[in-house]
């Protein structure tokens, strides 16, 4: 079988106009990068959502720009055929022209990212076009924008009333124009999601946007169930990977505790360190 192609920003359109489903998932490390390729993904976003699910705060308006190359860095020695996306992290995209291409050029050119995500609509609409200007991948994204979730009142479903759809269907447009070459769409309702997918002509990648979206992105901690507290109603949960991580840790904590490890097929001898310690005769175990 011969080798995968890189998925691009052309395959990505290629892919809408034969009404392929794109597979979009997030990954914040090597090993969660090189599952994710495994599987068949074909973009690899390194979100800020890692604010939450790997740096324990609040919500994603604490991530840096640091933290966002440290974690792109080790995703895309994870990749190889995934198409890897890094979010430009708070704020990023209303600092003026200058500085959002210098910082959107740190991810591509220090990171290795072959595209950036840009949270907002009308607002950032300059910025997204300076960067694709400069040939910077730019993936738009509306609804819910973590980011923005003081502003909005809380995560919570965006556009159910038609003043709100209007206004993100024209944003959705607006983008569009400016450059972007995929959209992400998310918490609205599918009925909006269904007419924006057919109102551009860029991929749109729904994460709680229903089913007719031009592709799917989860976060990879959801997916896996690694936190069995925390499950968004719009996730599909694919293992319960939490609860098996904690009932091997709690055995290996036991083991430890009642000196069941190590064993001796876990341990290394030197016949010839024992004869100089001990003159030949087994050391003392205890």
């Amino acid at each position: 079988m011969g080798k995968a192609s890189k998925v691009t920003t052309r395959s990505l359109s290629r892919m809408k106009k034969k009404g392929e489903p794109i597979a979009m998932l997030t990954a914040y490390d090597y090993p969660s990068a090189r599952l994710a390729e495994a599987a068949g993904v074909d973009v690899i976003l390194v979100g800020d959502s890692l604010g939450m699910v790997v740096l324990g705060y609040d919500s994603t308006v604490s991530v840096t720009l640091d933290d966002m190359m440290h974690h792109t860095k080790a995703v895309v020695r994870g990749s190889k055929r995934a198409m890897v996306v890094a979010d430009l992290p708070f704020l990023t995209a209303h600092l003026g022209k200058e500085e959002v291409l210098r910082l959107a050029g740190r991810l591509m050119q220090e990171g290795g990212a072959q595209g950036v995500k840009m949270e907002g609509g009308e607002a950032i609409v300059d910025a997204v076009r300076a960067c694709t200007a400069a040939g910077i991948p730019v993936m738009g994204h509306l609804g819910l924008t973590p980011q923005s979730v003081h502003q909005l009142g809380g995560y919570r479903i965006q556009g159910k009333d038609a003043e709100v759809a209007r206004r993100i269907l024209r944003e959705a447009r607006m983008l569009e124009e400016a450059g972007i070459f995929a959209l992400v769409l998310e918490c609205v309702p599918e009925e909006l999601a269904r007419e924006i997918t057919r109102a551009v002509g860029v991929p749109t990648i729904g994460i709680g946007a229903g089913r007719h979206c031009d592709g799917q992105v989860l976060v990879y901690h959801d997916v896996l169930q690694m936190a069995s507290d925390l499950k968004p109603s719009f996730v599909k949960a694919y293992a319960e990977v939490g609860d098996q991580i904690l009932g091997a840790l709690r055995r290996y904590v036991e083991d430890v505790r009642e000196r069941r490890f190590p064993e001796e097929e876990h341990v290394f001898h030197s016949s010839e360190v024992q004869a100089s310690l001990y003159g030949g005769r087994g050391g003392d175990k205890g």
